[in-house]
């Protein structure tokens, strides 16, 4: 199982330095993905609920700078929010500057006043993502028209860069059975959130049997932010998430200040589970 990191990036007016020192921190003790969340307008302020002070894309291409072998990712950016042609732009500039290294995750959101705020159809989310990751294969693949969908396509344009092989590997996010098709349909990996391991178990099953051929890594997310749990207990959890069927676990750490040291620790907890 691959041990991924959540950053922490909740907090107004924090040092954003900070993030390039984790992203390092979590590459030299073997993490295989470091994860950055997203809100473009949340209704309350940034904290545990609303993540994503800074912009997740913006600030990838500056960790890629930074980093060297650690996979790079959005957990997740909320893909109804945006053009996806330019997200795709972003991805795909992403992909290259990192050397492959990034993955793009994306979820349809869940705030219906954020997406009052940005003008964004609140009531077509999913079916509008569904049509935007099917866009993104298409210009990650194709590269140029026509594309024909109810809400976004163009007849021509010619799209670059484009990825060798489309290879912008593809995550979504999500537990309802709505969510289990769009990863069945459309993504390369598939996050769990908010399960234990015997219900991501059960959510694995589902999906499972929804994929036929395809091949979609599954993994989900551990919050180790509650004060007097130990590394043992956490790596405890991350062994049954693993025997359950996890192939990553994307753990966040809490509090900026303790966040180093509890990595560290987890990583020291986690060797025999890890792949």
């Amino acid at each position: 199982m691959k041990l991924q990191v959540v950053l922490p990036d909740e907090t107004a007016g924090a040092d954003p330095r900070r993030l390039v020192d984790l992203a390092r921190r979590a590459e030299d003790l073997g993490y295989d993905t470091a994860w950055l969340p997203d809100h473009v307008l949340p209704p309350d302020e940034y904290g545990p609920v609303h993540g994503g002070v800074f912009e997740p894309l913006v600030t990838l291409g500056w960790l890629a700078a930074a980093t060297s072998r650690i996979r790079l990712g959005t957990s997740v950016l909320v893909l109804p929010l945006r053009s996806p042609f330019v997200v795709a732009k972003q991805a795909a500039t992403l992909h290259a500057l990192s050397a492959g290294r990034f993955t793009l995750g994306v979820g349809i959101g869940w705030d219906a006043r954020e997406f009052t705020a940005v003008g964004a159809d609140f009531d077509a989310r999913a079916a509008r993502t569904d049509e935007a990751i099917a866009l993104l294969r298409h210009l990650f693949r194709v590269g140029r028209g026509p594309f024909e969908g109810r809400w976004y396509g163009f007849d021509a344009g010619v799209f670059e860069p484009r990825p060798a092989e489309g290879a912008v590997p593809v995550m979504t996010g999500g537990v309802s059975d709505a969510a289990l098709r769009r990863a069945a349909r459309y993504a390369d990996v598939w996050q769990g959130v908010g399960l234990d391991p015997v219900a991501f178990g059960e959510r694995l099953a589902r999906l499972r049997a929804r994929t036929g051929d395809r091949v979609v890594s599954p993994g989900t997310r551990l919050d180790w932010s509650a004060p007097g749990r130990t590394a043992g207990e956490a790596a405890g959890t991350a062994e049954a998430f693993r025997a359950a069927g996890a192939e990553h676990l994307a753990v966040h750490f809490g509090d900026p200040d303790t966040y180093a040291d509890r990595m560290t620790d987890f990583a020291r907890a986690t060797r025999h589970c890890v792949g």
